[in-house]
């Protein structure tokens, strides 16, 4: 079985589908729970889920840190344009090259020209 992504709702439901016709197994975090639901919720759920988070928001990356945890694996988008076409491609072009590394437990930055990885947990 392939990764199974949650879009934080900062993503827009429009790279989601985008990303859902490519095939990935994505859902808005906005399909399984409150739209007002606290990044710690969404946390857990991902972990209990088995869910890679995407989000554009540098909270969950801190609270993974504080928290000690090794799972779930996290991309979080850094790039300067937000317009969801632009977020698309960007990850369509990154998320293949990905996925050995998020089904292993690890925060991955994604800006405009590069990516870096980090392994979970992160001390």
């Amino acid at each position: 079985m392939g990764l199974r992504y949650l879009a934080d709702m900062n993503l827009s439901p429009l790279t989601v589908a985008a990303l859902q016709a490519d095939g990935y197994d994505i859902v808005r975090v906005s399909s399984v729970l409150p739209a007002t639901t606290a990044d710690s919720v969404i946390l857990d759920l991902a972990r209990q889920r088995e869910l890679v988070i995407v989000t554009q928001d540098l909270d969950f990356s801190t609270l993974l840190a504080l928290g000690g945890h090794a799972r779930p694996s996290l991309v979080t988008l850094r790039l300067s344009n937000t317009d969801p076409h632009v977020v698309t491609q960007r990850l369509r072009r990154v998320l293949p090259q990905l996925e050995q590394h998020l089904s292993g437990g690890c925060a991955i930055t994604v800006d405009d020209s590069a990516v870096r990885i980090r392994k979970l947990p992160i001390h």
